[in-house]
């Protein structure tokens, strides 16, 4: 009777990933290049990216030919593979995440700003307990402007929505529609005092 001793040793020795499992990683990494093509210059600065990859990014961004565009995609993704992807993307994620909730926010207002429009008085008793301290006289000039069919029914919307959104951030809600309105300045009150 023989005793293999040494039958560890015959085994194969480990290999690394498959050719198709390192094939999935480079597509998921070519992937996530991309996603920071689709990003503008303001996203993408806030990014973790090394010097060489942001430059590859910016140039496809502006490629027009679509056979350039898909070599810079595959040089970012050669890119990709030589760093670390984790930071970029958790940054992604924080990214969209921040984008999902400012979308979220967006429709509430728009929700709310359509409800005062069609003179939901509870709509506009909910906004008044929530911020007591309202311009009552400026809000209801908002609201009857943007609910008048006639003139610039958007631009009065979008004023509208503008203070609204300005209630729940650190910015007057006067100053954020004079900002971007300036018609509105000669209506209210506090402004012009």
């Amino acid at each position: 009777m023989m005793v293999v001793a040494d039958a560890p040793e015959r085994l194969a020795p480990a290999r690394g990933p498959s050719k198709s499992q390192r094939k999935r990683e480079a597509a998921a990494l070519q992937a996530l290049g991309e996603k920071l093509v689709d990003l503008k210059p303001a996203q993408l600065a806030k990014m973790p990216l090394p010097p060489e990859l942001l430059a590859a990014v910016l140039a496809a961004q502006g490629m027009r030919q679509r056979g350039a565009h898909k070599r810079q995609r595959q040089y970012i993704g050669r890119l990709m593979r030589s760093l670390d992807p984790e930071p970029v993307r958790i940054a992604l994620l924080a990214l969209e995440s921040r984008s999902a909730a400012a979308r979220q926010q967006q429709q509430y207002w728009e929700r709310f700003c359509d409800a005062l429009m069609a003179g939901d008085e509870a709509a506009l008793a909910t906004l008044l307990e929530r911020h007591p301290a309202i311009d009552r006289p400026y809000l209801d000039r908002l609201i009857g402007n943007a609910a008048q069919a006639s003139g610039e029914p958007v631009a009065r919307r979008r004023a509208l929505l503008r203070y609204l959104r300005a209630l729940d951030s650190a910015v007057s809600p006067e100053l954020a529609v004079t900002q971007h309105n300036q018609q509105d300045v000669s209506q209210h009150p506090k402004v012009n005092s």
